[in-house]
C-alpha cells in the first residue's frame, strides 16, 4: 500500500519552462489586450504560478499599428514624461505618439499592468512588438 504525502511543491527558477505566444492585435482595444499580454508575461495562467518566481512566457505582438482605443481618447489621452530638470515636462498626445512609434504605446500600457517590482524589467524584455505581420521569431513558434 502506498502512502500519500501531502506536500506542496515550491516552484524554482530552474523549473520554469517558457512558451512563445503570438498575439495579433488588429482591431483589439489597447487596455484589454495589455492585460492579456501582462498575464502571459507573468505566467498567471500556468498551474505552477508563484509570485516570487519569474515564470512568464515570451509574447510576440504583431499588427501593432491597428490597435484601437475607446471613446475620445484618440484626441484626449496625453502621455507625459519628466526629465528631472526645470521645464522638462514633456507631453505627447496619443495620436502623435501613434504616428511616431506605436510600439511605445503598447509597451507603456503593458508595463503599467505589470507589478512594480524587480521582475518588471526582465518581463518586459520578453515582449516583442512589431508593427507589421512579419516577425523574426517564426522558428520559435513552430512546436
Amino acid at each position: 500500500m502506498t502512502h500519500l504525502t501531502h506536500t506542496t511543491h515550491a516552484t524554482k527558477n530552474e523549473d520554469v519552462v517558457r512558451m512563445w505566444h503570438l498575439i495579433d492585435v488588429k482591431g483589439q482595444v489597447l487596455g484589454r489586450m495589455a492585460t492579456d499580454i501582462a498575464g502571459k508575461l507573468m505566467g498567471k495562467g500556468k498551474p505552477s504560478f508563484s509570485s516570487h518566481v519569474d515564470g512568464g512566457d515570451h509574447v510576440i505582438v504583431i499588427n501593432a499599428q491597428h490597435i484601437k482605443i475607446t471613446g475620445r481618447k484618440e484626441q484626449q489621452k496625453i502621455y507625459t514624461r519628466y526629465s528631472g530638470y526645470p521645464g522638462g515636462l514633456r507631453k505627447q498626445s496619443f495620436a502623435l505618439l501613434k504616428s511616431k512609434d506605436v510600439r511605445k504605446i503598447i509597451g507603456n500600457a503593458v508595463s503599467g499592468m505589470l507589478p512594480k517590482n524587480k521582475h518588471r524589467d526582465v518581463r518586459m524584455t520578453r515582449l516583442y512588438i512589431y508593427t507589421g505581420e512579419t516577425h523574426p521569431h517564426q522558428n520559435k513558434l513552430a512546436h
